[in-house]
């Protein structure tokens, strides 16, 4: 017969560990018990944001728990990403990344407070976006091919505009440039609206936006489009893409749901089911589209495995265009 030591002891033991254990060695099946913390390292209205907080209404309405949104911004979005890569891994903090926070940041600064592969765990691509080259509607050239002519017949490089260094748009501009041959010279703005200003005011010719900055100029006439990068937009389908001008270059530019590294699987499921059942909702394809963005639901394993090879890719252009944020 166990005596009352004998008893008590395990039961102690079990309490003890209990009282100790990390939140996130609780059940799966429990989760979600609280709200969820969704972190978006970039500005209050924009694209990004506006994406974010569309997909939280969406993923809370079937978690059953409310997603709360944080922007936390600075340094190109490296400093809320770093925020979610220390994170507890319990399926409470989870972030939106873009092409700079995930791929273009780690190329560019020789300082990173987080490993873009190493310390988050993917929960799956929410979709593809173009980023389009604009030029005021007097300059000479009306597409790539003639812009390519135009800037190899003058002595100076070509100025072009994007929203900062490190920036999509920055890159797009030095694929360009490197692929073709040409000698083309970066202006960084603060911001793609204080580019586009610039470009109405014709302080500046040409310049790399994201599509919800640039389509409506485009359709009203105020800019024209002369590519995008990467492949054609919905946004914009009658603009021709690098690739189908002549410049070798067609790698996707991709928004994604990342946790920190270390979630629980079944957990991890559990968001990535909401979010792939949001993305399937006609409300929240028409609004992405109206972002400039195409809903294309990846698995977390597959877009892990693309960031890790795509890392290597915009290493090279960032080291033969001297891309340095630091």
């Amino acid at each position: 017969m166990l005596n009352k030591k004998t008893f008590w002891l395990p039961m102690v033991a079990a309490v003890a560990l209990a009282a100790g254990a990390p939140a996130w060695a609780q059940p799966a099946a429990d989760y979600p018990t609280k709200p969820i913390k969704m972190v978006l390292p970039f500005g209050a209205g924009g694209g990004g944001d506006v994406l974010g907080r569309l997909l939280a209404d969406q993923m809370s309405r079937r978690l059953k728990q409310p997603i709360v949104v944080e922007n936390r911004v600075g340094a190109a979005g490296t400093i809320g990403t770093q925020h979610v890569a220390v994170a507890a891994p319990d399926g409470y903090t989870i972030m939106i990344g873009g092409m700079t926070t995930h791929l273009l940041a780690p190329v560019t600064y020789s300082k990173l407070a987080y490993d873009p592969v190493k310390d988050f765990s993917v929960i799956g691509r929410i979709g593809t976006s173009a980023i389009v080259m604009l030029a005021t509607p007097d300059f000479p050239a009306n597409n790539l091919k003639e812009l390519v002519a135009l800037a190899k017949s003058k002595p100076n490089p070509t100025q072009y505009g994007s929203w900062g260094m490190g920036s999509t748009g920055h890159f797009c501009g030095e694929v360009l440039a490197q692929k073709a041959g040409l000698q083309l010279q970066h202006v960084p703005f603060n911001g793609t609206n204080k580019l586009v200003t610039d470009m109405m005011g014709g302080h500046i010719q040409l310049g790399l936006v994201d599509m919800a900055t640039g389509t409506p100029f485009v359709k009203e006439g105020k800019l024209k489009a002369l590519g995008v990068c990467t492949q054609r937009s919905p946004s914009l389908p009658e603009v021709a893409s690098y690739k189908e001008q002549g410049i070798d270059f067609d790698q996707l530019l991709s928004w994604v749901m990342y946790a920190p590294a270390g979630v629980p699987k079944p957990i991890l499921a559990k968001v990535t089911d909401a979010l792939q059942a949001s993305l399937k909702e006609k409300e929240v394809v028409d609004k992405m589209l109206a972002l400039g963005i195409t809903a294309d639901f990846l698995p977390g394993e597959q877009q892990a495995a693309i960031n890790a090879r795509d890392i290597q890719i915009w290493k090279k252009v960032a080291a033969d265009a001297n891309i340095k944020t630091d």
